[in-house]
């Protein structure tokens, strides 16, 4: 049974140019998984120091393995958290005046 988790990922002061070259692979894996449903919402914070991620696995270990298929994931440290539930203005019914 697939469950949903939130992932907050701290990211170094410090982002060096391997880090920096790094990110279109980051965001091309990160839509990868949007579009296959692994990740339902990916945000950064203003200050780039903070990811959030809402994911959805069967368990804490498969979540654990989406991360490390990150390009990024080196450079970041995870914390898991299992959700209770997690709404969504996208999640809700849209109805068409069709």
């Amino acid at each position: 049974m697939r469950k949903t988790f939130m992932v907050e990922f701290d990211l170094p002061e410090h982002m060096d140019d391997d880090f920096m070259a790094m990110i279109p692979k980051q965001r091309y894996t990160i839509n990868s998984m949007l579009a296959e449903g692994r990740i339902q919402s990916y945000a950064l914070s203003l200050d780039r120091s903070k990811l959030w991620a809402i994911m959805r696995g069967d368990s804490e270990f498969d979540i654990m393995e989406s991360i490390a298929q990150m390009p990024l994931s080196p450079y970041m440290t995870p914390h898991v958290s299992e959700l209770m539930f997690h709404n969504s203005a996208d999640a809700l019914m849209h109805f068409s005046l069709n």
